[in-house]
């Protein structure tokens, strides 16, 4: 059986990403003076709200089609593919706390890597059934 060790570190260090991006709200929620629950009144902590949440939309996706293709395919691939899904999620954040115009390139990374993993884990499951036949 495979360990799978480089992409359960890629998993930590999304998750630790995710972490990051929670201490963000935090941050701009100290800087606003806006306290919980509400979740707008300033641009800077919609904008980190935002951002958290979008990362919190595109995590299941990600991290089930990041294993999937490690299981299927390859564990190092995998990582390297879900290194580039963190890489774009901070150019993402970078940018969108700027200026929400500013994250679309992340935004494209991050959804590129993400659509490899998915269609790669899909197609490689396909064969699978298919070929070999379980």
């Amino acid at each position: 059986m495979q360990p799978h060790s480089y992409v359960a570190l890629v998993t930590i260090a999304a998750l630790l990403t995710y972490f990051w991006m929670a201490i963000r709200v935090g941050q701009a929620r100290s800087k606003t003076g806006i306290a919980a629950p509400a979740m707008t009144g300033d641009p800077v902590l919609e904008r980190a709200i935002r951002v958290h949440y979008n990362t919190l939309e595109w995590l299941p996706i990600f991290l089930a089609s990041l294993w999937l293709f490690a299981i299927y395919w390859n564990d190092l691939v995998a990582a390297g593919l879900g290194v580039l899904w963190i890489v774009g999620r901070i150019i993402y954040a970078l940018g969108y706390y700027v200026d929400p115009g500013k994250r679309e390139a992340g935004f494209m990374i991050q959804m590129a890597a993400t659509a490899i993993l998915l269609f790669g884990a899909l197609g490689r499951i396909i064969w699978s059934i298919a070929v070999v036949g379980a």
